[in-house]
């Protein structure tokens, strides 16, 4: 998961630091809107999915910071390791578009 290798941790910080607190932030809010809503056009078994795959990706995100931390910004994340996190967020990003654009009907 973190690389070791990678040079310049001044720019990690300024970098991964921020985008790790972002992917935080997102999957909280998916967290708590799958928890707390409806969303009628998901089955039970679709949100329920869903959920734990936010919930699986905030321990992901909490290990990477941890560790950010622990070395002081010296090591990164993968792409690898990103990108499904982005992925999943997206996926997090439409059901919330979708519902509340059926909220305000």
């Amino acid at each position: 998961m973190l690389n070791p290798k990678l040079p310049e941790p001044d720019l990690l910080k300024a970098v991964l630091q921020p985008l790790l607190e972002d992917f935080e932030y997102w999957f909280e809010r998916s967290r708590q809107l799958l928890e707390r809503e409806e969303i009628t056009f998901l089955s039970t078994s679709e949100q329920f999915d869903l959920l734990n795959r936010v919930k699986q990706a905030q321990q992901e995100v909490n290990t990477a910071q941890t560790l950010f931390q622990a070395t002081g910004g010296q090591v990164g994340v993968e792409t690898t390791v990103l990108l499904p996190w982005h992925q999943l967020l997206t996926e997090c990003w439409q059901v919330a578009m979708r519902f509340r654009k059926e909220q305000s009907r």
